[in-house]
Order: structure tokens, then C-alpha cells, then sequence
């Protein structure tokens, strides 16, 4: 009897430990398809949801937040493993896909709800943003200002279900072939050892 129950202590504390190792941060870089396409491939990323946030409506749909009045950014909340990956290859990742020096859009898409921004949860979170936009300013990497901004997380709301997973449902749509299919190969070159098998 003792040593089932010392068996179940061990698991319960196996199932702690991992649960402990995962983090959330939650970002956005334009249509949340690209970003969550990227971040899915990403070895360490558990989870990569779509939705909303930074906005005032609640519980929001897709057509209101597209109509640019409620404040909310299409965003990306990623559930990652801190013990493969970390918030530094994160922001990197992020960094490297969209484009943060255009104020609300990437590319074709325009309005607030495609801004660039960092949705932190925690002082940690913050400053290691803070830090990388830091370093990204002084190494000149962008001809143009970041304008990344860096909004405490409040309330995320996650889009419909046939948001989810857009890509890998649609990968013969228009979209997804001209302006996602682009980001993930640009992805898959930069961190082709970071990839998931």
C-alpha cells in the first residue's frame, strides 16, 4: 500500500514539474494565421492559439475586431517548454517574421488590430522585450524605427475554431500561399535547427 502510494506521489509530481515548465506569451505581428503558422514548427512551443487582445469589447468575434473599433489586436498566446525553448528564441522568432517598424499593418493588412505588439503578463516578460528591442535598436538592424509596442497582458479571447490552425487547413488558399507560405520558409532557413521533426 506504501509504495503505491509513494508511486502516485512520484507521478503527481512528474505531472507538476512538466506543468511548471511550460510559460505563455502572448504576441502580435499582423494576421495571427502567419504568426501561429511560425510558432507552430518551433521545437519547444506546445501550443500556439489564435485570438484576441488589448482590446475593450468583450468576448469579441472575428468581424468586430476587423472592424477596427474595439481595440483588440489579432493575436497569438504560445504555450511553450522553458526547459527546450525560452523567451529570448521567442522574441527572436518574432522579430524575424513580421515587420515592426510599420505601425499597424503588415503588408496588405492594415489596422490596429495587425499591430506589432508584445503582450506581457509579468515584469520578466517585459523587460526581456524591452531587451531584445533594446539590442535590435543598437545593432541598427532596421532602417526604419521598431514600433513594437509592449501592452500588459489583461484579457485574452481566443478566435473561432476555423481560425485555428488556418494553415495547415487551407494550404492551397490564396493567402495562405502568398503571404504565409513566405514566412514559414523564411522561418524554416533562419532556424532550420530549431524546427520540430
Amino acid at each position: 500500500m506504501l509504495t503505491t502510494l509513494n508511486l502516485l506521489g512520484q507521478n503527481n509530481k512528474m505531472k507538476t514539474d512538466k506543468q511548471s515548465n511550460l510559460e505563455t506569451i502572448t504576441l502580435a505581428g499582423g494576421c495571427y494565421w502567419c504568426v501561429e503558422a511560425v510558432y507552430e514548427n518551433l521545437v519547444g512551443v506546445k501550443s500556439a492559439v489564435s485570438g484576441f487582445t488589448g482590446g475593450t469589447t468583450t468576448n469579441p468575434s472575428y468581424e468586430e475586431v476587423c472592424s477596427g473599433r474595439t481595440g483588440h489586436a489579432e493575436a497569438v498566446q504560445i504555450t511553450y517548454d522553458k526547459t527546450i525553448t525560452n523567451l529570448d528564441e521567442i522574441f527572436k522568432v518574432f522579430f524575424s517574421v513580421h515587420d515592426p517598424t510599420t505601425r499597424n499593418r503588415q503588408g496588405a493588412d492594415v489596422g490596429t488590430q495587425y499591430r506589432s505588439a508584445i503582450f506581457y503578463k509579468n515584469e520578466e516578460q517585459k523587460k526581456a522585450a524591452q531587451s531584445v528591442i533594446n539590442d535590435l535598436k543598437k545593432a541598427k538592424i532596421y532602417d526604419s524605427p521598431i514600433v513594437t509596442t509592449l501592452e500588459p497582458l489583461t484579457q485574452f479571447y481566443k478566435a473561432e475554431t476555423y481560425h485555428q490552425n488556418y494553415y495547415e487547413n487551407n494550404k492551397y488558399q490564396p493567402y495562405c500561399q502568398m503571404v504565409i507560405q513566405p514566412k514559414i520558409e523564411k522561418f524554416e532557413k533562419l532556424f532550420k535547427n530549431r524546427l520540430k521533426k
